[in-house]
């Protein structure tokens, strides 16, 4: 039988995995929109991420120097990726870009194996969010809590960067159309250099964040890429606040599904996925020509 405190810590569970869930689809839905490359290596950036954190955190034991060292080395990395590789492939086929992007993310999880072995590796939370907390109902784990309130802020300060800066300006300029930005005499490849390097930096910081709840292993990134496309297309592609409102329902659906029987919460959010397909194939918030 299944009790409201078992219920209530399922609905919380599924918030912070939904939180997570829009943070890394908005990195992913941002690449898309603006680039149009279909990042299959977004997974391997949210595992390199976590792993970039862990060597910082061996180095200092310093929690919130894992967390910038991760964000910073996966925005170099989305940087230099974009500049070396992903630049050459805007004008390929679609499949090319698959490829690519696909090879880069299993060069990247054969190289973090390579080094670090298949065994996982744990990063502790601050001392200062260790131990559970008491919420009058149910006790819960409070780094999870802190997880919550860690990526809202971070979705939050995505949010004014992309609506209320002109870099911002510029890079939804880009995803509504490229053509426009370079015709007003903007540099249309160091917008697109921003944007990948936006979208791997959110994969590298949720990634770190997370390595509290679980675990690092070298091949981590492919379940949540899964994930994070089913997101993308739930909330619309190409929309930022269509990854955030996907990411929380994708997280619901896992989290309660999983409370009655843990089997079908894949089954339960291709369900839904297949649902808004249907009714809307552009996505909730999602712009019409962007299916």
């Amino acid at each position: 039988m299944i009790s409201w405190g078992n219920f209530a810590s399922q609905v919380v569970n599924g918030l912070a995995l939904g939180a997570l869930l829009a943070l890394i689809s908005s990195g992913l839905t941002i690449i898309y929109g603006a680039l149009g490359v279909l990042n299959l290596a977004h997974g391997a950036m949210f595992m390199l991420g976590g792993y970039a954190g862990y060597v910082a955190f061996q180095a200092t034991e310093s929690f919130v120097v894992a967390v910038a060292t991760g964000t910073l080395f996966m925005l170099l990395v989305g940087v230099v990726t974009e500049r070396l590789i992903i630049r050459h492939f805007y004008k390929r086929p679609p499949e090319d870009q698959l490829l690519v992007t696909f090879g880069l993310g299993m060069v990247a999880v054969e190289v973090v194996r390579h080094f670090f072995g298949s065994l996982s590796k744990a990063v502790p939370p601050p001392k200062v969010f260790t131990g559970i907390t008491n919420l009058g109902f149910m006790v819960y784990p409070t780094y999870r809590l802190a997880l919550v309130g860690i990526v809202t802020v971070a979705l939050v300060v995505l949010f004014l960067v992309l609506y209320k800066t002109r870099i911002g300006l510029i890079v939804r300029a880009g995803i509504e159309d490229a053509v426009m930005v370079d015709s007003l005499g903007l540099n249309v490849d160091r917008v697109f250099m921003l944007v990948f390097g936006i979208g791997a930096m959110a994969a590298g910081f949720a990634g770190i964040v997370n390595a509290p709840v679980v675990s690092l292993a070298p091949d981590m990134g492919a379940s949540i890429l899964v994930q994070t496309f089913v997101v993308v297309v739930i909330g619309g592609v190409g929309s930022f606040p269509g990854a955030v409102l996907g990411g929380l329902i994708a997280g619901q659906i896992i989290s309660i599904t999983s409370m009655f029987n843990p089997g079908y919460a894949y089954v339960m959010l291709f369900a839904a996925m297949t649902l808004v397909l249907v009714l809307r194939p552009h996505g909730l918030l999602g712009v019409k020509g962007r299916e």
